[in-house]
């Protein structure tokens, strides 16, 4: 089906809806680099107005990707909440927006109507909205999830300290992860990237990890990000795995590029809940998602990677993550090219996925070759702290030593904790206090050249030191 609009008496035509949300998005080098973008700014704005006129329905009866040839689109439609759907489905993209950003649409309503949306609905809205519209809204719609912590109450600000090494050395993820933790990071998790992806070093990763936390008795969760079927594997020689960390993304054809497919993950997720380490009413999966993985993978179907991006968060809510992040700026400036388009794609994904009723966070984060500074890091994770971003990842200097690139520093999470006032996790900020890394106002406390007492004995978990 095609659809037209007309600006001064020029007619633009967009031959089906997969065209229509391209055309529409605003300007990202991911889409001119796929051929779907728009020709200029005329056009986009021509792409922008038909899509408002859209009803919202329309995308119920028009798939992007065909369901029996891609078993995300049949995800997509088998969960779809027609109920939950009801009280906006006589909209258009347009008037959803303006009733996004009304009063009527709080915090339960909000709730109420994420399993009636499809993602293909909130990447579509998300292109008519301005930076302060994905800000509003964003920060209407909390979403709280559990394990030894508590991430998404709102007003508060998580973070993921990523202790990871060049080496996968344990003395340095150590040194890392106490670094981070003396600055006040790691509510989220202690989470680390291998540098390998063998069994036997997740298996070592994890064990050190769960040595750190219950020396320290921190109240959070850990994580080796290896591959989903090394975490199985581990689990089942007893690993003390916490959470099971993958890559997805938006069709079943980039999935399999990152070797999984929903009956994978399903296999995961229930092997962690067997283990019983997560509370009753917990969640144990963490997700990562990105603009461009599909593109990437020459499996985005000619849809444009914003709104792929979208359709990951389909395959994230299926399985009620913990965590889930899009780590913005990572895969390169082939896809992002500039610190605008980060800033942008980091406050889209955050909305597209806090209205599917994900738990989302942020790696705001940019490659050393892309077109952007420490500065549009700043201006991003100050709105997605006004956004209400459930959590950020910190790395010492902001200078990540095994994945080369750029994230945010634990200082940073300093910034927002003590001027924005952003605490953390309530269990966490109780941590903190009690082992005097900040005071009784959450500040850190004052440098004295030592570690408080209660982390002084960490240092004995170090290779070579006295146990």
């Amino acid at each position: 089906m095609a659809y037209a609009t007309t600006i001064e008496g020029t007619r633009f035509t967009f031959p089906d809806l997969r065209r229509l949300l391209a055309k529409a998005t605003p300007e990202r080098s991911g889409d001119q680099l796929a051929g779907l973008c728009a020709d200029g700014p005329v056009e986009r704005l021509a792409a922008q107005i038909a899509l408002a006129d859209l009803p919202l329905k329309t995308f119920l009866a028009e798939e992007l990707i065909p369901s029996e040839e891609d078993e995300v689109s049949d995800l997509i439609a088998r969960r779809h909440d027609a109920a939950a759907f009801a009280p906006v489905s006589s909209l258009t993209v347009g008037a959803f927006r303006e009733w996004l950003l009304s009063p009527a649409a709080d915090a339960r309503a909000l709730a109420t109507l994420s399993p009636g949306l499809t993602p293909e609905m909130v990447a579509a809205v998300s292109k008519i909205c301005r930076l302060q519209d994905l800000v509003a809204v964003a920060a209407k719609r909390p979403v709280v999830t559990r394990f030894r912590s508590t991430i998404g109450l709102p007003g508060r600000l998580a973070t993921r300290n990523q202790p990871n090494h060049p080496t996968d050395s344990s003395e340095g993820i150590l040194i890392s992860a106490l670094d981070g933790l003396l600055m006040g990071s790691g509510d989220a998790v202690i989470g680390v990237n291998p540098a390998t992806d063998s069994l036997p070093d997740y298996i070592r990763i994890v064990e050190l990890l769960e040595t750190l936390r219950l020396r320290l008795d921190v109240p959070t969760q850990h994580c080796c990000l290896g591959h989903v079927t090394v975490a199985i594997e581990a689990m089942a020689k007893g690993a003390p795995v916490d959470l099971v960390f993958q890559s997805v993304a938006g069709s079943q054809k980039a999935n399999a590029g990152f070797g999984v497919d929903l009956a994978v993950l399903r296999e995961a997720s229930e092997a962690a809940r067997a283990l019983g380490r997560c509370p009753a009413g917990g969640q144990v999966m963490y997700f990562e998602t990105g603009q461009g993985s599909a593109l990437s993978a020459d499996a985005h179907w000619g849809v444009d990677q914003q709104t792929m991006e979208a359709r990951a968060y389909a395959v994230a809510r299926e399985f009620d993550p913990l965590l889930v992040n899009t780590v913005v700026g990572f895969i390169g400036p082939e896809y992002l090219y500039n610190g605008k388009q980060i800033i942008r794609a980091g406050l889209e994904d955050h909305f597209c996925g806090k209205l599917l009723g994900l738990p989302m966070g942020v790696d705001v984060c940019y490659t050393n070759h892309a077109d952007a500074d420490g500065e549009d890091m700043d201006a991003l994770l100050t709105l997605l702290c006004a956004a209400g971003v459930n959590f950020v990842i910190t790395v010492p200097g902001a200078d990540d030593v095994m994945l080369n690139y750029q994230s945010l520093s634990h200082h940073d999470a300093v910034f927002a904790r003590e001027t924005l006032g952003r605490p953390p996790a309530p269990e966490f900020e109780a941590w903190l206090r009690d082992v005097r890394i900040t005071d009784a106002q959450g500040r850190l406390t004052s440098a004295t050249g030592e570690l408080p007492p209660a982390l002084a004995a960490a240092t004995r978990l170090l290779p070579g030191r006295a146990a």
